[in-house]
């Protein structure tokens, strides 16, 4: 039997960024960690919807000295039980690991719908990255974008822009119930223009 997920990039999505010179990075550590208005709330609705939800995360601070994996792994428990994720995934490398866990190639998301046997084309992935939608891409899931113009590259088309993860997570359970419809009265997506 096969599962739905919702795959949540973290920073940004699910917490606050700490944005310097237009680009985002993470916080120090569980003591300077904000959950995002709403999140709670998106997470509950899509879990009771059957999705599973499952972190999926770039953290090179680890690979890179300037941050502790200890510190990273306390956030991720931290938010795995406050949430209700089923699981979190993490690539602690840089870019020069070349490693098919780093999005946004999709290791993390294939080895998610290995353990949990996820269909991934019945799947979404909310980030606020190019790498994040890049990754969903590839592993054929459906990207919804949080576009917060950071100064960095643009992802490509196609995704759907949302303005946060309770948008993303109204769209998703929208869009599961007019699948159960045969006419539906819901909006078409809407893909942002980059």
């Amino acid at each position: 039997m096969t599962r739905r997920a919702v795959f949540l990039d973290r920073d940004g999505v699910i917490n606050r960024v700490v944005l310097r010179d237009g680009k985002p990075y993470p916080p120090a550590g569980l003591a300077g960690l904000r959950i995002l208005p709403g999140v709670s709330e998106a997470c509950r609705s899509l879990r009771e919807a059957g999705f599973l939800l499952i972190l999926v995360t770039n953290q090179p601070d680890i690979a890179r000295g300037q941050a502790d994996a200890k510190d990273v792994s306390a956030i991720h428990e931290h938010l795995r039980r406050f949430l209700g994720l089923s699981d979190v995934k993490v690539c602690p490398h840089d870019d020069a690991a070349q490693c098919d866990c780093r999005k946004p190639k999709p290791g993390l998301l294939l080895e998610a719908a290995r353990d949990w046997g996820i269909d991934l084309a019945a799947s979404y992935f909310v980030g606020d990255r190019w790498r994040d939608m890049e990754a969903a891409q590839r592993a054929g899931c459906r990207a919804m974008f949080i576009d917060y113009q950071y100064r960095e590259r643009r992802p490509q088309a196609p995704f759907v822009c949302v303005r946060s993860l309770r948008d993303a997570a109204l769209r998703i359970l929208e869009e599961v119930a007019c699948s159960g419809r045969a006419l539906c009265g819901a909006p078409r997506e809407t893909l942002c223009h980059v």
